[in-house]
């Protein structure tokens, strides 16, 4: 329709009526098909020429890009909503609690969206990358072995955010909000109390115990004459190894226990409750 609501869009409808008719020819000449030559080649080549042709094509030589403005999310949703939200009915909807079949309905979606958008493919060679196709499968196995073989994969620690109820990484898909959130490093300064201590902390003698304050700004810390507690804040003395203490808040000890640093891994162990008032002076 060239009228919606009194708004004439004859331009817009002619403009996609032409990007059908371009489209139908790209599909009847295989304009994007594609033979493999005798010799691969080098890493990356193929994939940097196309892209840089197609940059030069529209945004000229040298290019000149359009700026980007960043969007914010929307309201959080449920994922059964977001599924609605594609036009899916319930009795459909419920069939993706198999992950396989996330990977028979979305590809040939995606292929349509892909063609109208105008993407140079050639989809002959499209393949599915899980342990769904068992060739592609097998031949990720066998690299991995290889890799490993040669020293080229070594299992590390890194840091993530990580859902303890879980017991597993939590990807920006996996949370229902703070997407792109990612881990926040601090600098833990380790303030030494020095003996004797205070009453409450009697339990703590022998020990070495520290005030664990974090900054995000170490480079401030030179010169530093005073710690500043909360005097009703609560925090509490936990164990870090077998000697030494820290006196931080429980929340803070969390997140030390999920870093090995904790005596008992993933789980902190507070030896006594304390308020900020319990630790003026204590320096």
């Amino acid at each position: 329709m060239a009228e919606e609501s009194g708004k004439s869009f004859a331009r817009r409808d002619r403009l996609l009526e032409i990007e059908s008719q371009v489209q139908k020819w790209w599909l009847e000449g295989d304009v994007f098909r594609a033979e493999a030559k005798d010799s691969p080649p080098k890493d990356g080549e193929k994939f940097f020429a196309d892209k840089l042709t197609r940059e030069i094509e529209k945004f000229g030589n040298p290019p000149v890009f359009p700026v980007v403005k960043e969007e914010e999310s929307g309201a959080v949703k449920y994922q059964w909503e977001i599924m609605q939200s594609y036009g899916l009915s319930d009795e459909e909807i419920a069939k993706f609690t198999n992950p396989y079949h996330w990977l028979t309905f979305f590809p040939p979606l995606a292929v349509e969206d892909l063609k109208a958008f105008g993407l140079g493919c050639d989809w002959r060679r499209t393949f599915i990358t899980t342990d769904m196709n068992p060739y592609f499968d097998s031949f990720v196995r066998w690299q991995m072995r290889k890799l490993k073989e040669m020293g080229k994969i070594v299992k590390d620690l890194r840091y993530t955010i990580y859902s303890p109820l879980d017991g597993q990484p939590c990807a920006d898909h996996d949370r229902a909000s703070g997407e792109g959130v990612i881990p926040q490093e601090y600098t833990l300064i380790k303030m030494e109390v020095i003996s004797p201590f205070p009453p409450k902390m009697s339990v703590l003698e022998g020990k070495k115990v520290y005030l664990a304050a974090a900054t995000l700004r170490p480079e401030t810390m030179y010169g530093q004459t005073n710690c500043w507690v909360l005097p009703d804040g609560k925090y509490g003395a936990f164990e870090i190894n077998d000697t030494d203490v820290f006196i931080l808040t429980s929340r803070a000890a969390l997140n030390l226990a999920y870093q090995n640093l904790s005596r008992v891994p993933e789980k902190p162990t507070c030896l006594v409750e304390l308020t900020g008032q319990d630790l003026i002076v204590c320096l």
